[in-house]
């Protein structure tokens, strides 16, 4: 892992990290949606949701697109921070985690389980009942299910030519890859399988490839658990939290061909400062990272390349 920069950012975990025009964006615990400058010396609040901002993009229209975990899918205006709600939390969407927005307003989100809410997101790993999906909404408002089955359906990312869509599934350690044009369009094909972490958050690079956040290692006796009987699995989620399986301290980002899967980048590392990568985005030579359990966003430049310009590129 290179030397990271971080940048505080006055609120515990900034889950993701969108970039554009040179500022970043991201949504903290106690439901205010934030833009720092690109140096990282001005932090403002955008809006506050009133639920849970995880992941976030931007819309064509230049909104900012929320997933709230409580809250469901949102549009925020970053002039006046008004609120929008796509589609709301209900029966039909218990955790809103991340999407991918195609260029006509088309909404790709995931559905992470339909059995926790996210503070107990360990349990739906434990139980392994394979309950998340990945959606799609479309600009006049219908909402379809583009797969169901998932182990946590996490991060979302479009191919550059939107040709494609893939989605992570964190209890799995794989990302799944949908066609979206040609001769098996809509048949889910594995992209990526047997990932030595956890994946969350994913996102499409201004180089092209598909970047990876790492939360944590996997962990030995989460894999036994999960082959264990049904009650067996739900009697260890329901250990106090002392006795609870603990993620890794690691600070970790994957980037692979999106149509291949082959391995580009991996950096992993660790830092007394910085763990739990949820969020990455790979912005005109530079990453930015975004973290479940830190109050910060941290960033650094790919080896052996200057960042170009004031990274500009949109996320």
């Amino acid at each position: 892992m290179p030397d990271l920069e971080v940048l505080h950012v006055n609120g515990l975990g900034p889950e993701d990290v969108l970039v554009d025009k040179g500022h970043l964006f991201t949504g903290v615990e106690d439901g205010r949606v934030l833009r720092l400058t690109p140096d990282g010396r001005r932090l403002d609040i955008i809006a506050d949701t009133g639920g849970r901002p995880l992941g976030i993009e931007r819309y064509p229209d230049g909104r900012l697109l929320v997933c709230d975990a409580a809250r469901g899918l949102l549009l925020v205006d970053r002039v006046s921070g008004g609120i929008e709600v796509l589609v709301e939390r209900g029966p039909g969407l218990r955790v809103c985690n991340n999407a991918a927005v195609a260029a006509d307003g088309t909404v790709y989100f995931t559905d992470s389980t339909s059995r926790f809410d996210l503070e107990h997101w360990q349990a739906d790993l434990l139980e392994h009942r394979g309950t998340g999906r990945l959606l799609r909404r479309d600009p006049d408002g219908t909402v379809d299910t583009v797969l169901d089955g998932l182990h946590f359906a996490n991060g979302v990312a479009l191919a550059p030519d939107e040709s494609a869509v893939v989605v992570a599934q964190t209890g799995a350690y794989r990302l799944d890859r949908v066609p979206l044009t040609g001769e098996r369009q809509g048949v889910a094909e594995v992209l990526v399988d047997g990932l030595p972490g956890f994946p969350d958050n994913i996102s499409t690079g201004s180089d092209g490839l598909l970047w990876i956040a790492v939360a944590s290692p996997r962990l030995a006796v989460l894999d036994l658990v999960s082959r264990l009987h049904p009650v067996l699995r739900k009697a260890a989620w329901a250990l106090p939290e002392p006795l609870r399986v603990k993620e890794k301290r690691v600070v970790w980002v994957r980037a692979v061909d999106g149509v291949t899967g082959r391995t580009v980048h991996d950096f992993h590392g660790t830092r007394p400062d910085y763990h739990m990568v949820t969020g990455v985005r790979e912005s005109s030579g530079r990453v930015y990272l975004g973290s479940l359990q830190q109050r910060s966003i941290a960033r650094f430049t790919l080896p052996g390349r200057a960042p170009v310009g004031s990274d500009r590129t949109a996320g």
